[in-house]
């Protein structure tokens, strides 16, 4: 795992070899073992055929390296025979001895045995299409000298991230923002529409960023820019309009030998080795399939709290003690969130995931013993786990009994006058089941993701001039739309991994995991174990009120029967006490203070009465609050 960056000027400026240090110097967590440089020549200057000279012409690749495969022959950038072809990259290709087999067969010669190397003859070989070849996680610029064209690709889920900047003849790229924003000719303008978004999701979808200019190129997407011309493509989608005929036994024996297979494929390595443990399914299975495929013990990281509430060591524990691991466990309190300052750093966009804590220090601990884990991110998504899709579910079939005269206007009308009863036990909830019946299926389900739907009066009137009626809902919408699948569950799923599951899980876990220069593998999300899940029929992912509901059969006997069948609880925090005890002084010093960041975007009045509401205990406005909290830290880290 490491961390990319680049400039190419497609004015052919020459590029600053100092700014070009600098951006790697910024992304030295995620690449602490090695650093690498490729910049070509001037036309004007003697190009030697066989032997690179470092030059200053209009192109520079960096490169920072976490050593995991080919300890002693992976130093990035690569090239190919001739030097004609150069790339930096980031991931892991975990099928590329079968690739590099078939390139040697068609005559092409390696110097190292590592992926990267495999890379740049697979585009010699296949041009674009070479990305249909890599099963794995990856994020990657190559430059083609004979053309002067830029070809950059992520991996299908959009595990690896690739931010770019393309304005004015630079083309900035990094593995994280902050790379980028060492280069003097990128502005930090924020876009006033990632803003919204960020406070109703709690993140910044792609493909924008918080930065104007900045991008995100998408999962499943290459970008090639040639002549000055820039393109984007989408050379792989998650499809959900064809199942399969099985009956429960086969599908328990598929999913779990596919499953294995993935896990296996991510086994390989030439540093230490573990798996993060919850105590839930996913990364249960992991752990599970993983002792079975292991000679030795496997290293296994586990965090809990000290409110039981919010504890799963217990169960974590039970797992660990099946399967004879090597079991290192941490207890998160109040005094964790130290860390902020750091974490705010770390993602480079304001983040309120509150997760990405309790992360943070699974990658620590995880850290401490390997250099490689294997978590089990995906299953919510693939196996309709969240507890979201069954009320979604039940919505839906709602939906159709009512006529659409009636619920645009007596449930709408009765949505209106009933009271919001945030954190009340579920059946309480009444406002929101009405307005989401009210509303067309995205509309609902938007409405049962974004937070503050509570809070109209969030923006001040500045910004919500300038949002000028925008609507995060248009990201939900565009994927309800794209999405193949005729079942409504499907199509939420959908959603979910094109949305939540890129850019809040993957990306907490990248960057948590990052700052601690610890890679991270998620063999749920294996392209080829995704599109197995996807041909499933929905009544087998949910059946009845039981999410996952195969995922759980096929590993019965794997994991005890009440790590699977218990409540959900989710990777969370104990927001709303720590907010109302230790993070009182650091809310008031900061968002509550004269001339604070958030003033420049918020009703300082409406911030002001979820406050006071909260501290009262007469609304729980945890979230939101924390989300506020992140936001002064962001823009006090990055703009004032």
């Amino acid at each position: 795992m490491c961390g990319i960056a680049g400039i190419i000027n497609t004015d052919r400026a020459p590029v600053s070899p100092d700014i070009l240090k600098k951006m790697a110097d910024v992304l030295k967590h995620r690449g602490p073992d090695d650093e690498g440089f490729f910049m070509n020549r001037p036309e004007a200057e003697p190009r030697p055929k066989w032997k690179h000279v470092p030059g200053q012409g209009h192109v520079g690749l960096a490169h920072r390296r976490l050593s995991i495969i080919a300890l002693d022959s992976g130093h990035q950038p690569i090239p190919n025979e001739d030097r004609s072809v150069w790339v930096t990259y980031n991931g892991e290709i975990y099928n590329y001895a079968s690739i590099k087999t078939e390139l040697t067969g068609k005559g092409h010669r390696f110097a190292t045995d590592s992926d990267t190397e495999v890379i740049v003859h697979a585009y010699e070989e296949w041009g674009d299409a070479c990305v249909q070849k890599f099963r794995g996680m990856f994020a990657f610029v190559l430059w083609d000298q004979r053309r002067d064209r830029i070809f950059a690709a992520r991996d299908r889920v959009g595990i690896k991230p690739l931010y770019y900047f393309f304005e004015t003849g630079r083309f900035v790229f990094g593995s994280e923002i902050k790379a980028i924003l060492e280069h003097p000719d990128v502005p930090r303008k924020v876009r006033s529409e990632s803003v919204c978004d960020y406070f109703h999701l709690m993140y910044v979808p792609g493909p924008e960023s918080i930065f104007d200019g900045i991008h995100k190129l998408l999962p499943g997407h290459t970008l090639s820019i040639e002549d000055g011309v820039m393109r984007t493509d989408e050379y792989w989608d998650i499809s959900f309009a064809q199942t399969l005929d099985l009956t429960e036994d086969e599908w328990c024996r598929r999913v779990r030998h596919k499953l294995e297979e993935a896990i296996d494929l991510r086994m390989l390595s030439d540093v230490p080795l573990g798996a993060f443990l919850s105590g839930g399914v996913d990364s249960g299975a992991v752990v599970a399939l993983m002792a079975g495929l292991s000679e030795a013990p496997v290293k296994t990281a586990s965090i809990g709290f000290a409110d039981e509430t919010f504890n799963e060591l217990p169960y974590a524990r039970r797992i660990a003690e099946q399967y004879n691991t090597h079991h290192h466990e941490k207890t998160v309190d109040a005094d964790s969130l130290a860390i902020l300052d750091k974490l705010v750093w770390h993602f480079d966009e304001p983040f309120a995931d509150s997760s990405a804590i309790p992360t943070y220090y699974v990658s620590q601990i995880a850290r401490e013993k390997v250099t490689v884990s294997l978590s089990g991110d995906g299953g919510d998504e693939n196996f309709a786990g969240y507890r979201r899709h069954l009320f979604d579910f039940a919505e839906n079939r709602l939906r159709a009994v009512f006529p659409e005269w009636f619920r645009k206007t007596v449930i709408s009308g009765l949505a209106d006058i009933c009271p919001k009863a945030d954190r009340l036990p579920r059946f309480l909830r009444a406002k929101t089941l009405l307005t989401n019946l009210s509303r067309e299926p995205v509309q609902g389900y938007y409405n049962s993701m974004a937070w503050f739907q509570g809070a109209p009066d969030l923006f001040s009137p500045e910004m919500k001039k300038e949002l000028n009626g925008y609507s995060p809902v248009c990201h939900y919408e565009r994927y309800f739309r794209k999405s193949d699948a005729s079942c409504p569950l499907s199509r939420v799923q959908y959603t979910d991994m094109k949305t939540y599951l890129v850019d809040d899980i993957l990306t907490k876990v990248d960057r948590a995991s990052m700052a601690n220069s610890l890679e991270v593998r998620v063999p749920v999300l294996d392209h080829e174990f995704m599109e197995l899940v996807a041909a499933m029929p929905s009544n087998l992912k949910l059946k009845k009120r039981e999410g996952k509901y195969i995922f759980k059969k096929s590993l019965a006997g794997h994991l005890p029967h009440d790590c699977m069948y218990r409540e959900k609880k989710g990777f969370s925090i104990p927001l709303s006490s720590w907010v109302k005890n230790d993070l009182k002084p650091v809310f008031e010093d900061t968002v509550l203070s004269k001339n604070s960041f958030c003033s420049n975007y918020l009703n300082e009045k409406a911030v002001e009465r979820l406050w006071d509401q909260h501290q009262k205990g007469q609304r729980d406005f945890a979230f939101e609050i924390w989300a506020i909290l992140i936001f002064e830290l962001w823009g006090r880290r990055w703009l004032s």
